[in-house]
């Protein structure tokens, strides 16, 4: 991002609430530390994520069945699962045919802490992530803990994680969409992978979004943001 553009932002976040999508900077650190924005926590029986044009929480589905997001899960602003990103997967898969889904990044945060609501930014630290494939469409899931946390803050690496952690995450993105005993399901995951991994999802999906959205006045003015 430019100098001039960060001018621009800065002068724009003194007069109004910043776009958690496009506003909100992924952080200086990025990839090892990123800016997370939580869109629902494991208490929400209703699956809440960004309205993209506005930048509001809007109601994406009640959650129809007894899935619960074991962690806050949100996305990292300036990202876009695009062409670099399906282009990564499709290097790690040895797939051909896969897009991204053009959305933001996912990310899973792991905190002791309860969050008892969403819509808010944190810290967080990339450990790891699930490479899951919804529909021929790339959708990795960044698993971190939130910055300083009391407990986890010492997992550096997915290997850090206990196995029952990540059978339960997956269970959680293997099912939420798919009715109880439903054939044909819409979304696998092809892999887990560590942090080395992380960083260059990352930095794909990074790259994406400033190859769509780093003019600030197309931004401003674009009527396809859905």
């Amino acid at each position: 991002m430019s100098t001039n553009l960060e001018e621009i932002w800065g002068k724009i976040r003194l007069l109004m609430m910043s776009h958690p999508w496009h506003g909100v900077p992924i952080g200086k650190q990025s990839p090892s530390v990123v800016t997370s924005y939580i869109e629902i926590v494991p208490t929400d029986t209703v699956k809440y994520e960004i309205e993209k044009h506005s930048g509001f929480l809007k109601v994406d589905r009640p959650q129809k069945y007894s899935n619960v997001c074991p962690t806050p899960y949100g996305f990292i602003p300036q990202t876009l699962c695009g062409k670099n990103t399906a282009e990564y997967c499709m290097k790690m898969t040895g797939r051909s045919g896969i897009i991204g889904d053009n959305d933001p990044l996912d990310v899973c945060v792991v905190t002791e802490k309860p969050l008892n609501h969403s819509r808010i930014l944190l810290q967080a630290i990339p450990i790891g992530g699930f490479r899951l494939i919804d529909s021929n469409e790339a959708d990795d899931k960044i698993i971190a803990v939130m910055s300083n946390d009391a407990v986890f803050s010492e997992w550096r690496d997915i290997g850090d994680c206990s196995q029952s952690f990540i059978d339960r995450l997956k269970h959680y993105f293997l099912t939420y969409k798919d009715a109880p005993g439903s054939e044909g399901k819409r979304c696998e995951i092809a892999s887990v992978y560590g942090r080395d991994e992380a960083y260059e999802v990352i930095k794909a999906a990074s790259s994406d979004y400033l190859s769509k959205y780093s003019d600030l006045n197309s931004l401003l003015n674009r009527e396809d943001i859905q």
